[in-house]
C-alpha cells in the first residue's frame, strides 16, 4: 500500500481548522442504491435527502459512514505496542492520517502483550494524544489485547510468551489509570485463573470484554458470557494449528448466541469457506470486520526484526508471517479490503458489509454518534467505488472535515 507522505503532512496541518459551516455531498446511498444529498453543518449530518439524479452522472460514488476498526496494532510504520519506547504524538497522527486514506474514520489503537513498563508508557502516550484536536475524535478508546491470554504455542499466536501472565485486577487498574480510563475493550483468555472475575469487574465498569487467544471449554465460554463477555476476537485465529475436531474453542463460540464475532477478511487469515460458515452462523447482525493491521502494512516485502528480536516476514502478496510458530503476525491490509473480500466470498450486500465494518462496532462499543448516515450523527463519511480487491476511497470526511481527497 502506498502512503502519500507529502499529502499527509499537508492534511495534518489543516485538519485542526473548524469544519465549514455547511457542506453538501452527493452519492449513491450504500443501503439502497438511491442517489442522495447529505448536508453537513457544524461537523454533524444535518439532513439526508433523496434526489432524482446525481449532479455528476459520470462520477457515481457510493456514500457510507466511515469505517470503524476495533483492532489496529499499528499502521504506516507506527506501532502501538512494539515501539521500543518510541511511540510519540507524531506517530499517532501519522497512523491516523494513513488510515483516513483507507476510509477508516474511527479506530481503537491496540496494545498487545508486552512488558508492564512498556504497556504503561504507551498507554500514557495515547492518553495524552487521544483528545488532540488534530485527530478529530478518530480514536474513541483503546483495545488492550493481552497480556492475560493462554501461553501455549498457537493459542498465544505471536504474543511473546515471556510477557504473558495471569489476570491481575490491580495491574489492570494501573493500565486503566495510565490510559486515562480510555480502555474501551480488553481481549483475554477466559480459562486463565482469575479471568472470570476480571470479566465481571470490567463489565461493571462498561469495558467490553472479548475472548481471544484462548482454549476455553464450552462451559467456561458460557460462564464468560454470563459474566458479561460480548465478542470473540478474530475468531478462527489465535488458535492452535492442530485441534480436536469436536472439542475445541471454535464450536462453542459459534454456538453461543450471546457473542458477536470479529473476523479478519484479508484473504490470508481465514479461508473463504471459513468466512462463509462464520457469516452463515452469526449473520451480519453479530459479525464485525476488523483488520488486525500492523505497522508493517506500508513497508516493502522482506524480513523484519521486532524489538524482541523475532523475525517477521512480509511476503510479496501481502501476507505477514511469524515463521518461528508458522502462524500469521497480524495483517498488512486495512479493513477496507475486508469489506470487498467478505462481499466476494459470501455474496453479502454492500449494505451488510458496511454494517459489519461500521454500524455493528459503533453499537457494540457505545459509539452512538457514528456508524450510520442519519441527521444528528457525526459527519464521518466516505465516498468510494468498489475495486477488485479493495474499496477505492475518493474522499474521507471526519467530523465534517475533508481529511483525504484522492489525487
Amino acid at each position: 500500500m502506498k502512503i502519500h507522505v507529502f499529502s499527509a503532512m499537508i492534511l495534518l496541518g489543516t485538519v485542526s481548522q473548524p469544519a465549514a459551516a455547511q457542506v453538501q455531498l452527493e452519492g449513491t446511498h450504500y443501503l439502497n442504491g438511491s442517489p442522495v444529498r447529505v448536508e453537513i453543518r457544524d461537523g454533524k449530518i444535518a439532513a439526508v435527502e433523496r434526489i432524482e439524479n446525481l449532479t455528476d452522472e459520470n462520477n457515481k460514488l457510493f456514500i457510507s459512514p466511515g469505517l470503524i476498526d476495533s483492532q489496529v496494532n499499528g499502521f504506516a510504520g507506527v506501532s502501538f505496542s512494539f515501539a521500543g519506547g518510541e511511540l510519540i504524538r507524531e506517530g499517532v497522527l501519522k497512523a491516523t492520517q494513513a488510515l483516513w486514506e483507507k476510509g477508516v474514520t474511527s479506530y481503537l489503537p491496540t496494545l498487545t502483550t508486552n512488558s508492564h513498563e512498556l504497556l504503561i508508557r504507551n498507554l500514557e502516550v495515547l492518553a495524552g494524544t487521544l483528545d488532540d484536536e488534530a485527530l478529530l475524535g478518530s480514536i474513541p478508546g483503546i483495545h488492550l489485547e493481552g497480556p492475560y491470554i493462554n501461553p501455549e504455542d498457537g493459542y498465544r499466536g505471536a504474543h511473546p510468551r515471556q510477557h504473558v501472565r495471569k489476570p491481575d485486577w490491580k495491574e489492570f487498574m494501573a493500565y486503566g489509570q495510565a490510559s486515562g480510563d480510555r480502555i474501551l475493550t480488553v481481549t483475554l483468555a477466559p480459562e486463565m485463573e482469575g479471568a472470570l472475575d476480571l470479566i465481571r469487574e470490567c463489565t461493571a465498569r462498561g469495558i467490553v470484554v472479548a475472548l481471544g487467544h484462548h482454549n476455553a471449554s464450552a462451559r467456561v465460554i458460557d460462564q464468560a458470557v454470563a459474566n458479561g463477555a460480548k465478542i470473540s476476537t478474530h475468531l478462527g485465529n489465535g488458535c492452535a494449528n492442530m485441534i480436536n475436531r469436536h472439542v475445541n474453542p471454535l464450536w462453542p463460540q459459534l454456538a453461543n448466541d450471546g457473542l458477536f464475532i470479529s473476523i479478519i477478511c484479508d484473504g490470508f487469515h481465514l479461508l473463504p469457506e471459513e468466512i462463509r460458515v462464520f457469516y452463515g452462523v452469526k449473520g451480519p447482525e453479530r459479525t464485525i470486520l476488523i483488520s488486525d493491521v500492523t505497522s508493517y502494512a506500508a513497508l516493502p516485502p522482506g524480513e523484519y526484526r521486532t524489538p524482541d528480536g523475532e523475525t517477521i516476514e512480509l511476503t510479496p502478496d501481502g501476507m505477514l508471517r511469524y515463521p518461528a510458530q508458522s502462524v500469521l503476525y497480524g495483517s498488512a491490509s486495512a479493513i477496507s479490503k475486508g469489506v470487498v473480500h467478505i462481499m466476494k466470498v459470501t455474496g453479502c450486500s454492500l449494505a451488510d458489509a458496511i454494517r459489519m465494518a461500521s454500524t455493528n462496532p459503533a453499537d457494540l462499543y457505545g459509539l452512538g454518534d457514528r456508524g450510520v448516515i442519519e441527521p444528528g450523527k457525526r459527519a464521518d463519511l466516505i465516498l468510494f467505488t468498489i475495486g477488485e480487491n479493495d474499496l477505492e476511497i475518493r474522499n474521507t470526511y471526519v467530523r465534517g472535515n475533508l481529511v483525504y481527497k484522492a489525487d
